[in-house]
């Protein structure tokens, strides 16, 4: 019997790529091509793109440029580009660069085995055409990893920001059924994950039109699973953070109390501009709501700076924002104009230095407020589902809160995949450093801490 062909994957962007590399990876496996983490050892060479911003598709540029290298060396590898930036651009990928042999977009992957076989004998081949349907609800993703993993609950999006890409490159929006989400979950219980996090563009629009169920319900049924194992979900969009959610939250002990709440922008004009359907007052009274509900949260979100008009008193909007809501952790970006989306047409009239002034004007509030949440917990005692060795000493784990904060403790006697009650010892403001307590806890405790994410 012939060794099976290899096949080697690269990941680019957020956890909806990683979530759709683990589903490229099930898809092959079925199909009899075996996982290889070694570029020499492959046969096909993948590479699952992001296209929400130009430095990631630059990224990717520079990596297929050294794969294009590497093919000239062996002519029989297939190469081939996924995702987001195959979609976005499509046959510019196959005209330009003659060494890939595969452009596949997000709702193709289930003919990568065909596309991948006829490249394998020198034909080369394009599929992006996007899917109002496609859900892969029956592919079982291929993970390796037995701590957290990712769920993906729904495809596309239907919200069409102007700055968004993400319509236009993973099409509208579509939900798996809620019982083959639970049935993933009872899987990987069984296996030992201890933690899941369900993801979606916008997973607050989820819908099950068969069973009716919402979001919601679905959160509930998944922590219903098994109460050891926490609970998490991205990314929510202000409109659609219903009562009947927060509530959930707070009603299940094992859904983490913290939520990402992306606003994008402190300015209404900015905001309007953005088609984000709410405004700064209402986008502070979710907030409210949601710390009423659950006092304990630990909220972060998402801030761009430098869309297309702002102006300085809008800019000021956002800083002022920050300070109003205090955000345990923001992941920042400046505005990156994308083609097809309303915002391309906008007049970027702000600088590429402004937009980077500003930018850093933001992170420094941001850090400021993170550092001085920190500090409060300097002394308390808070659960920590350990991930492993620190990347930065060996003499260190490190592991994170239910709130998503990385909390790095000298080295003990507990494995991966256990909780371990740690006291908090001094911080930084994107990290808190303890001491271990006792020995690992076999379940999620209630213990509620209020401890921040880590900043972006």
């Amino acid at each position: 019997m012939s060794n099976p062909r290899k096949v080697y994957l690269e990941t680019y962007g957020c956890q909806m790529n990683l979530a759709d590399s683990e589903l490229v990876q099930g898809i092959m496996r079925n199909a009899g091509y075996e996982r290889t983490a070694e570029l020499a050892a492959a046969d096909v060479v993948l590479v699952n793109t992001c296209a929400i911003r130009e430095n990631a598709e630059q990224r990717i540029y520079g990596r297929l440029g050294d794969f294009r290298h590497y093919k000239r060396k062996n002519p029989g590898i297939v190469i081939g580009v996924l995702g987001c930036m195959a979609e976005r651009l499509k046959r510019e990928l196959m005209e330009t660069d003659s060494w890939v042999d595969l452009v596949v977009g997000p709702d193709e992957y289930r003919r990568l085995p065909d596309l991948v076989g006829h490249a394998l004998v020198g034909e080369r081949g394009i599929a992006v055409r996007l899917s109002k349907v496609e859900t892969y609800d029956d592919i079982e993703p291929l993970r390796t990893e037995g701590i957290s993993a990712w769920v993906s609950i729904m495809r596309g999006c239907d919200k069409f920001c102007t700055f968004c890409v993400v319509p236009y490159t993973r099409g509208r929006e579509r939900s798996r059924s809620l019982q083959s989400i639970v049935r993933e979950v009872e899987n990987l219980s069984a296996r030992g994950f201890k933690e899941v996090t369900l993801l979606g563009q916008n997973v607050n629009s989820y819908r099950d039109l068969d069973g009716g169920y919402d979001f919601a319900d679905l959160l509930d049924a998944v922590a219903s699973v098994d109460s050891s194992m926490r609970v998490r979900f991205t990314t929510s969009h202000p409109q659609d953070m219903s009562t009947k959610l927060i509530e959930t939250i707070a009603g299940r002990v094992n859904i983490c109390n913290y939520v990402h709440l992306p606003v994008q922008s402190g300015s209404d004009r900015i905001l309007e501009l953005m088609n984000r359907s709410y405004t700064r007052a209402q986008y502070l009274e979710r907030i409210i709501e949601i710390r009423n509900t659950i006092p304990a949260v630990s909220i972060s979100t998402d801030i761009i700076a430098g869309f297309p008009t702002e102006t300085e008193g809008d800019h000021q909007a956002t800083l002022e924002l920050l300070s109003d809501v205090r955000f345990d952790g923001a992941f920042t970006f400046k505005y990156s104009p994308r083609e097809k989306t309303k915002a391309w047409a906008l007049p970027d009239g702000v600088p590429e230095e402004m937009k980077i002034q500003r930018l850093n004007e933001i992170i420094d509030v941001q850090r400021s407020i993170s550092a001085t949440l920190n500090a409060q917990h300097i002394g308390q005692t808070v659960e920590v589902l350990v991930e492993g060795p620190s990347t930065k000493s060996t003499e260190d784990l490190c592991g994170r809160t239910e709130s998503n904060r990385m909390v790095i403790f000298p080295r003990c006697d507990v494995e991966a995949g256990q909780y371990l009650m740690v006291e908090i010892t001094r911080s930084n403001a994107a990290t808190l450093f303890g001491s271990p307590l006792q020995g690992p806890r076999v379940a999620v405790q209630n213990s509620h801490s209020w401890i921040s994410e880590e900043q972006a």
